[in-house]
């Protein structure tokens, strides 16, 4: 039976102008599978940087190695994003997340071990996240078989990404009472236990599927992984998916010398680091189950040029009210991502399809770094809520620029096309 049949459970071709809802998306089985497995590696993922971030601070007294831990999560993204992307292709996808699990798993088995040195810890951290690019890129690319290019491949990207903005907001949480309970290496032997229930519902959960490209048919290497941006409709999109979070971390980034300058208590940082995920969330399930295929593709350029315009109101120096009303606004403008998938997915080639995702998620993580490093160079020379407001001037500038390129590609897509028919 043909993976795409409807027997079996596989996505059906809506209409361009249908909104099928979250729930046809939860109908394929294949999918199911797959959302129970990114639960399983998301509570992986956040309980062991906190049980690691922990451990490591109880074996040095060091806050800054602990902070090193915690940025090492972001650091080999680029690397691993860039030198392994072309594997995506290569190889069967079921095969790769399967193995990238495994790795996880092991990884942060070694990390239990009671004589294992700092370096050594933070050396299996890197490892975990080298191969975290290529996994989800692999998935994402994986979600475009299970569900199709269409509508439900949006839905689908859509439900993983509020499961993950959900885990930045609960995620912690839990994992400060979980090491209430269990000490630190406890927590991690937890941890590769989530990673080994992914890696067997990821293999005998989902359908085999070959490999993209066949071995040797594509170049290979950085060159390769690169030459995907020479497209110039692709490499507008991938920019549209880099850019945005470049600038939308920055109050985040600067969300505890905020709470500081202006003199307010934890719980109201705590409500400054939960308003944009929360407005997020709310924007994603919006446009996902109010919106129709062409509504959303019709909102992504006004979404992404808007994105940071709450940030000016920081310009005054607000309360916790206002700058938290401000972060969920900006938040909210991210159900532009909804149509920026559908795009994504229509201009990128079937056989380097796994190659380009995994760059746009290395991107960008990195640019996610990026962003808070850069927010802390900038908040060392002047105040938090000027740099803040400043950021939302700055990133409009650019994000209204690549909105121009992107229409411009679009423009020469269509002529193209209209020359071609003709």
């Amino acid at each position: 039976m043909s993976p795409n049949d409807t027997r079996a459970g596989a996505a059906v071709p809506a209409p361009p102008d249908a909104s099928p809802g979250y729930h046809a998306v939860f109908a394929v089985r294949e999918f199911r599978i797959v959302f129970v497995a990114h639960l399983f590696s998301l509570l992986g993922v956040v309980v062991s940087e906190l049980a690691l971030t922990v451990l490591v601070y109880d074996l040095t007294r060091s806050p800054l190695m602990s902070s090193l831990t915690f940025a090492l999560g972001f650091l080999p993204y680029l690397l691993g994003g860039t030198l392994l992307a072309g594997a995506a292709d290569r190889v069967p996808p079921r095969r790769i997340l399967v193995v990238c699990d495994l790795i996880c798993a092991g990884c942060v088995a070694l990390m239990v071990a009671p004589g294992t040195p700092v370096a050594a810890l933070l050396v299996l951290r890197c490892a975990v996240a080298v191969v975290s690019p290529v996994f989800q890129g692999t998935r994402t690319a994986t979600l475009a078989d299970i569900l199709g290019e269409g509508d439900l491949f949006v839905l689908g990207r859509s439900l993983l990404r509020i499961v993950s903005q959900s885990a930045l907001l609960a995620g912690f949480a839990v994992g400060g009472l979980l090491l209430t309970v269990v000490p630190p290496r406890g927590a991690l032997v937890i941890t590769a236990a989530t990673f080994a229930a992914s890696a067997l519902l990821i293999r005998f959960g989902t359908v085999r599927r070959p490999a993209r490209a066949a071995a040797g048919g594509r170049r290979e290497g950085l060159r390769a992984t690169w030459g995907v941006l020479r497209d110039r409709r692709i490499r507008a999109l991938m920019l549209m998916f880099w850019v945005p979070p470049l600038f939308a971390v920055v109050p985040e980034a600067l969300a505890a010398p905020y709470a500081d300058e202006i003199g307010v208590s934890t719980a109201a940082l705590g409500l400054l680091m939960c308003a944009l995920p929360v407005g997020t969330i709310g924007g994603e399930l919006l446009a996902g189950s109010a919106l129709g295929a062409a509504a959303r593709a019709r909102i992504v350029l006004p979404l992404v040029v808007t994105g940071v315009l709450p940030f000016l109101l920081y310009a005054v120096a607000p309360g916790v009210a206002v700058a938290a009303l401000a972060l969920f606004l900006a938040g909210a403008t991210g159900a532009y991502t909804l149509g920026l998938d559908a795009w994504f997915v229509a201009a990128v080639p079937e056989d380097g399809r796994g190659r380009a995702m995994t760059l746009m998620t290395a991107g960008m993580m990195t640019a996610q770094g990026v962003g808070m490093a850069a927010a802390g160079v900038a908040a060392e020379f002047a105040a938090v809520h000027v740099v803040v407001a400043g950021t939302g001037v700055v990133g409009t500038l650019a994000l209204v620029l690549l909105a121009l390129e992107v229409r411009a590609t679009e423009r020469r897509d269509a002529a193209d096309r209209h020359m071609t028919s003709g």
